[in-house]
């Protein structure tokens, strides 16, 4: 990665309100809205998607009203919404009264070359009513989908967005979720030389599992917008995570105005999210194996993990079973107040050991009480 393209700062799109209601049909009502975006503003979060007005308009509604929150109390945070690049939708966008207004355009790669000069120039309509409308808008156009479009059909796309309409923003999305992450920063890469002033935007599908790292490298190369959800909750298998990718990202010199450090405020931002996640759906996104949130990120059996730090569980968590050692054996004592004689300490070890090959399991607190009681 060119040395340009580090010590930068990037700004992030928190899409879990406009996506997440894309995730087996979930809604959310305006008060959850409303904390949402409050918890948005408190950690830095650049721009809130908020939902999608031309679906209803009491979803136009709670997207104004969010709006005007925002703009009422002085919160640094844009509010934006989604609609497509037509222009009734452009009008209910615009009447919701954000400042950002975010379009999705989707071009078959079977498209005729009148076909695509024919929607071009609708888009270019759409723009010219967006900037005569509200001339402070920034403009953001999403070409679908960058792992399905062809390089020239793709390339004549940006050179028209970015050259022609100057937009503010071009959002490239892997769609599909279908392509690797050195596939995305070959496009994205090729992109950024072609958009020129205009800024770049990744947005990554998790269909293969591969939507945080395709969006971390998407911004590796030289993208510089992040579009992200908590715990990457969206269609299907959702979006890249927000926490997951900014932290990568700031421990390679890429930073954002997202405060990631403040894992508190981040936690309760992810637990408010996947509780109404659970309520509406039966079950939440926050698994064991969830990375940094899930409660087997800070477990341990083999003593060579044992030293590190993950997750955001207060104490760590030890289970002893064949491969433990030495030290875990102390530490698992310890941390349940199991009194032993250390002197002895190696052959409680090894008695662990031993019950755990012949009971082929782990063992359980009161069969490590009573190996530690025996050997006094």
């Amino acid at each position: 990665m060119p040395d340009s393209r580090k010590n930068r700062q990037i700004r992030i799109i928190d899409q879990t309100i406009r996506e997440g209601m894309q995730y087996q049909g979930l809604v959310f009502s305006l008060d959850q809205r409303m904390q949402i975006l409050a918890f948005q503003e408190k950690l830095g979060v650049d721009v809130c998607q908020a939902g999608y007005p031309p679906a209803h308009p009491k979803e136009a509604a709670m997207v104004q009203h969010m709006a005007d929150h925002a703009e009422k109390n002085g919160f640094r945070i844009r509010v934006a919404a989604l609609g497509r690049a037509f222009l009734p939708d452009a009008a209910i966008l615009l009447n919701t009264r954000i400042h950002d207004v975010h379009l999705h355009l989707h071009m078959k790669n079977t498209a005729t070359h009148a076909e695509v000069k024919k929607t071009m120039a609708g888009l270019g309509m759409v723009i010219d009513h967006i900037r005569s409308t509200r001339p402070d808008a920034a403009i953001s156009v999403a070409m679908l989908d960058m792992g399905k479009t062809g390089p020239d059909l793709l390339d004549r796309c940006i050179r028209f967005l970015c050259r022609d309409l100057q937009i503010d923003v071009l959002s490239l999305p892997d769609t599909s979720g279908i392509m690797a992450p050195n596939q995305v920063a070959e496009r994205i890469r090729h992109a950024v030389g072609l958009a020129g002033d205009t800024a770049v935007s990744i947005h990554c599908h998790n269909d293969l599992g591969m939507a945080s790292a395709n969006s971390v490298m998407g911004i590796a190369a030289g993208a510089d917008v992040l579009e992200v959800s908590v715990l990457g909750i969206g269609e299907r298998n959702g979006i890249g995570d927000m926490y997951t990718v900014v932290r990568l990202l700031a421990d390679q010199g890429i930073t954002s105005e997202f405060k990631h450090q403040d894992m508190s405020l981040v936690h309760a931002y992810y637990s408010f999210v996947d509780g109404i996640v659970k309520d509406q759906t039966g079950q939440g996104l926050i698994s064991p194996s969830t990375p940094v949130f899930g409660r087997a990120v800070h477990t341990h059996v083999a003593g060579t993990h044992a030293d590190g730090q993950f997750g955001t569980a207060a104490e760590p968590n030890f289970y002893l079973n064949l491969l433990c050692g030495r030290q875990m054996v102390q530490k698992y004592l310890d941390l349940h107040n199991i009194a032993c004689n250390t002197a002895r300490l190696d052959e409680i070890t090894y008695a662990i050991k031993k019950a755990s090959i012949q009971k082929s399991r782990r063992l359980k607190k009161t069969e490590i009480q009573d190996i530690a009681a025996s050997l006094v």
